[in-house]
């Protein structure tokens, strides 16, 4: 009987670990609603991109893998921008210098905002860099990749929430 229960709970522990594997933990779940800063002091809200599919990327200067998949995300922006991509990067930097540095060297072309301990948080924690989130038309947290991803795996991932509105297929 003992037996059973350890082989039980090993089962349990193994689907577990399984169902929070990366892109698949928990999901889909509402995004939560935030307000940051631009680099520039600007607020910028969640409720600007209503309607849109949103990509949400904690990422910082620091980073290698962060400022290694950027270049992806520019390009992914403008290829998908008219099918109603918006790429928003959540900087988890101190301040904004070495950001507006980054942003210029890199011709970063997207929404950059200041993060806070409250916004990764409100998505469920983040404890990795870069953490990337997909986020359907209708609010809704559809992917979560805690770790750094090839554009073409990323664009696979993402192309089925940017067909056009209404279509079927």
């Amino acid at each position: 009987m003992k037996r059973f229960f350890l082989w039980l709970a090993l089962g349990i522990a193994v689907a577990g670990l399984w169902a929070c594997k990366p892109g698949t933990s928990a999901l889909p779940v509402p995004a939560p609603a935030w307000n940051l800063k631009d680099v520039d002091g600007r607020v910028v809200t969640s409720d600007l991109f209503k309607g849109k599919v949103v990509v949400v990327n904690f990422w910082a200067t620091w980073c290698g893998p962060c400022k290694k998949e950027i270049p992806g995300y520019v390009g992914l922006q403008k290829k998908y921008a008219a099918d109603g991509l918006v790429i928003v990067g959540i900087s988890v930097d101190r301040g904004t210098a070495e950001v507006k540095k980054f942003i210029k060297e890199n011709r970063v072309g997207y929404q950059i905002v200041m993060g806070d301990d409250r916004t990764q948080e409100a998505f469920g924690g983040v404890d990795a860099f870069p953490t990337t989130f997909i986020i359907d038309r209708d609010g809704i947290i559809r992917d979560r990749e805690p770790r750094m991803l090839a554009t073409a795996e990323f664009e696979r991932r993402l192309l089925p929430y940017l067909k056009p509105v209404g279509d079927g297929n």
